[in-house]
């Protein structure tokens, strides 16, 4: 148990590092590209996203997460795999190929054009690099990848701000996207040692496929559902409003998608370790969903309460619009490390079927939300959207409990104590913005000052779990390295 909790808490750390160092980086480098290009260029990259997600699904195809689950992988069932992802990378990059005029119409941009035939090229890249990340996941060594992660997004985040101030707009987007791509695939291949045999298995294909095919259509009606919004307000509404809506939607995403991406890769690999264990299972699982909610809560609520001080003092006026998506995108994102907990359960039970069962229920119910945005607005919208996300906690949660005893009522219980902690901080520190009549970067340095002694003075004095554990991890991993361990 030590062993399965000394990796786990090493996985988290590493990940963490990984990606905050990635997500960190680019939101800086973000910053950069905000002033000196317009939420048009912005937003014509997110018309593209949706394009290249859908088509990330499918090279992926589940194929990782049941590499990850299979206790004993063998090498052919990673080239197999590895030959599968290459092929359908380049089957993926020649249909958006022929595609992007019909984009370009759909859009009424014509530069959609070349930007998606160039832009695609990040999904053979990508195709290249899958096998190489599952296989240092599946050892939950994240501190490779950390470093990786980080040569690359200095190197692609300096290039596109030199792009962008010498006046090649929307292309330092593009740029940045292929360069961190290409140098993470380069490392990767470098320095991890894995390579491919020449051999395709039938039986390994078939085998993977039957619990990752059940996945690949999950995670591709989830990618749809995450960047429909994106098609919709690029089509309905305007590239300009787009672009409000992606600076918004990536300000969000720093704590969400750090702290998801966390929970994704460190704890399935971990708790796929304790699959045959349901006691030793359910009790890693309630630790997970502690802490993870009582950092993922503060962080996000705490950025729905900056949110207008830091828009405006990070990337200009221009930008204001942006503040009230962001405001209530962050009440959207702050569940999705908790869907990602739940969901993991079932996968690590094997029941991908299930998975799959719930994405279909979930997403038919997102529809309405889709059609009501088109036709009341991006915030009726975006309220839809935070509808829907409650009422897939409840699926989630009420499915991934069966399996381990662990009821939807004892989950809220748990996590309860930590939302209220955080409304509280995020409440007085977004009252500082209203009574002050300071200055944005004055106002943001006082409520980040405030919002971050209230969290540690609110936690230390009611003794919360989920602090205590977080408390004792980082004790214990500074006591080490004191000792030199």
């Amino acid at each position: 148990m030590e062993n399965i909790k000394e990796k786990t808490v090493t996985g988290i750390l590493w990940s963490f590092i990984d990606n905050f160092s990635s997500l960190g980086i680019s939101f800086i480098v973000g910053l950069v590209l905000a002033r000196l290009l317009s939420p048009k260029e912005f937003g014509l990259i997110g018309m593209v996203t949706i394009f290249i997600a859908i088509s990330n699904s499918f090279i992926n195809s589940g194929f990782s997460q049941a590499l990850i689950k299979k206790k004993n992988c063998s090498e052919t069932d990673y080239s197999t795999v590895f030959f599968f992802n290459l092929t359908v990378g380049l089957f993926f990059y020649f249909l958006l190929f022929v595609s992007a005029p019909f984009i370009g119409v759909f859009f009424k941009q014509p530069l959609l054009i070349q930007i998606v035939r160039i832009l695609g090229l990040s999904l053979t890249i990508d195709s290249l690099t899958i096998i190489q990340r599952t296989t240092l996941t599946k050892r939950v060594d994240f501190k490779l990848q950390t470093k990786i992660t980080v040569i690359a997004s200095v190197a692609s985040g300096v290039i596109s701000i030199w792009l962008a101030y010498s006046g090649f707009g929307v292309w330092s987007l593009v740029t940045k996207t292929l360069i961190q791509e290409g140098v993470s695939s380069f490392l990767l291949w470098l320095f991890n040692r894995w390579r491919p045999m020449l051999v395709f298995s039938k039986q390994s294909f078939k085998e993977l496929f039957s619990f990752g095919s059940k996945l690949l259509v999950s995670g591709l009606i989830d990618t749809i559902y995450r960047n429909v919004y994106y098609l919709v307000i690029g089509k309905y509404f305007s590239a300009q409003e787009l672009g409000f809506y992606t600076r918004a939607d990536q300000f969000k995403e720093l704590p969400s998608s750090n702290i998801n991406g966390i929970v994704s890769r460190v704890s399935y690999p971990v708790l796929a370790q304790l699959q045959d264990d349901k006691v030793r299972l359910k009790s890693g699982y309630k630790n997970i969903i502690k802490t993870t909610m009582l950092i993922t809560f503060i962080l996000m609520i705490g950025l729905a309460a900056v949110a207008e001080p830091m828009i405006i003092t990070l990337i200009g006026e221009k930008w204001r619009s942006s503040i009230i998506y962001l405001q209530m995108l962050c009440f959207v994102g702050m569940f999705y490390p908790l869907h990602s907990l739940n969901l993991n359960m079932l996968i690590v039970n094997g029941r991908s079927d299930l998975f799959l069962k719930l994405e279909i229920i979930k997403k038919t119910l997102a529809i309405p939300t889709i059609i009501i945005g088109i036709f009341w607005g991006i915030k009726i919208m975006i309220l839809g959207m935070l509808a829907n996300t409650l009422i897939a906690y409840y699926l989630n949660s009420y499915w991934s409990g069966q399996y381990i005893n662990y009821s939807i009522k004892e989950q809220i219980k748990d996590i309860f104590p930590s939302l209220i902690v955080a409304l509280t901080i995020g409440f007085a520190v977004y009252i500082i913005s209203v009574v002050l009549p300071l200055a944005y970067p004055i106002i943001l340095t006082i409520q980040i000052t405030v919002g971050g002694i209230l969290a540690l003075g609110i936690c230390e004095l009611f003794k919360l779990d989920a602090y205590l554990e977080i408390k004792t991890i980082v004790l214990s991993k500074i006591t080490k390295q004191e000792n030199g361990k």
